[in-house]
């Protein structure tokens, strides 16, 4: 058993210790946040700080790439009790195998990004979330250097954007400030268990 005393010593160190480098961070900027990976919980995570943008009020904004009609559970909370405060773009027609048609899916991609840009540059918006865009960079819907530029030169101060999905490309993921990559342990659907409502969607 740990001697109190002892233990209480080692934590006030450690507690000096996290308070001098804490002293250190004061700066404060909009972030560009990546969330890729093969894991599950990419889309999930960039919800979270959603609604943590909602419950500080600050304004925010999501634009869904490739996720079509399918209600979710995220859509309806945000569509039917904060659009005051999120604005909610659908703008694909779903997954790339789902629709088989390149030159839509394109068309759709690219009313998406000029759709985020408009977020983006709105005054007052606080966080915007690009949910799927890195599937239509990968497939080459939308340009990633172009993206990596536009968001360089133009994107406000404080405006962060958050933009998911796997296969991140390696021009966005240096670009970035904030950078996870989900990993894939283990997942149900390889045991036959379908996506469910409250986990997936």
């Amino acid at each position: 058993m740990t001697d109190p005393a002892r233990h209480a010593e080692k934590m006030a160190k450690k507690k000096a210790s996290r308070d001098k480098i804490m002293a250190t961070k004061t700066e404060e900027k909009g972030l560009v946040i990546v969330h890729t990976g093969k894991g599950k919980g990419k889309s999930s995570a960039a919800f979270g700080m959603i609604f943590r943008s909602i419950a500080h009020g600050m304004p925010c904004a999501v634009v869904q790439f490739i996720k079509g009609g399918m209600e979710t559970g995220e859509r309806t909370l945000i569509t039917q009790h904060f659009s005051d405060l999120c604005e909610f773009h659908t703008m694909g027609e779903g997954f790339t195998w789902e629709t088989q048609d390149r030159t839509r899916d394109m068309e759709m991609a690219q009313a998406a990004w000029a759709k985020a840009k408009e977020l983006i540059l709105r005054p007052g918006m606080r966080m915007v979330l690009l949910d799927e865009i890195n599937i239509a960079l990968r497939y080459d819907y939308v340009d990633v250097e172009e993206v990596v530029a536009w968001l360089a030169a133009n994107k406000p101060e404080m405006v962060h954007v958050v933009l998911t999905g796997r296969n991140a490309k390696e021009p966005l993921i240096e670009a970035a400030d904030l950078v996870t990559e989900m990993e894939l342990v283990k997942h149900p659907f390889r045991a036959g268990i379908k996506a469910q409502a409250g986990v997936e969607f």
